[in-house]
């Protein structure tokens, strides 16, 4: 190896090469990792924001942060909310869903996920914008919480006024 010196500076000292970095083990698929083309849709809610990835050539699983959503979300009801885009469409095909999602609360983070399916159930087929637009499942909710502002206790409550 030969080194080159320019003039006025010392030689230079070769710079190390970085290791080639082994190849990224492949994950079950109950982590989050399929083969396969899928579709992305991306909900947020308040303060969550759910990144969707549809498979359609699934067994209907929905997997949230690598667990299943029962278990995820722990109550039957955001369950069923997290499903209403899947219910719209009831095509032939069954789409398995691996969300990952973060920040915000179970209810956020639900509408969060259901905005992101129905983002990519339109992105998957074209022709179910209409269903999912007339059930109000294409609408992103904007409300959020309202800052605290200087010299108020929350947002709008001010402190209790005494006269004497």
């Amino acid at each position: 190896m030969t080194q080159t010196t320019t003039p006025g500076t010392d030689a230079q000292a070769p710079v190390p090469q970085p290791a080639p970095v082994a190849a990224a083990q492949s994950q079950p698929a109950a982590q989050g990792s399929q083969a396969g083309q899928y579709f992305y849709g991306l909900g947020r809610r308040k303060c969550a924001i759910a990144q969707v990835r549809l498979f359609p050539s699934g067994d209907g699983q929905i997997l949230i942060n690598g667990r299943p959503s029962r278990e995820y979300f722990g109550r039957e009801a955001l369950d069923i909310n997290v499903q209403a885009p899947l219910r719209t469409i009831e095509g032939s095909t069954t789409y398995s869903i691996i969300a990952r999602v973060i920040g915000g609360g179970l209810t956020g983070q639900a509408d969060a996920i259901r905005l992101g399916i129905a983002r990519a159930l339109v992105v998957a087929d074209e022709s179910s914008r209409a269903a999912l637009r007339s059930r109000g499942l294409l609408t992103r909710d904007a409300r959020v919480k309202e800052r605290k502002k200087p010299g108020l206790k929350r947002a709008r409550r001010a402190p209790q006024y005494t006269k004497r």
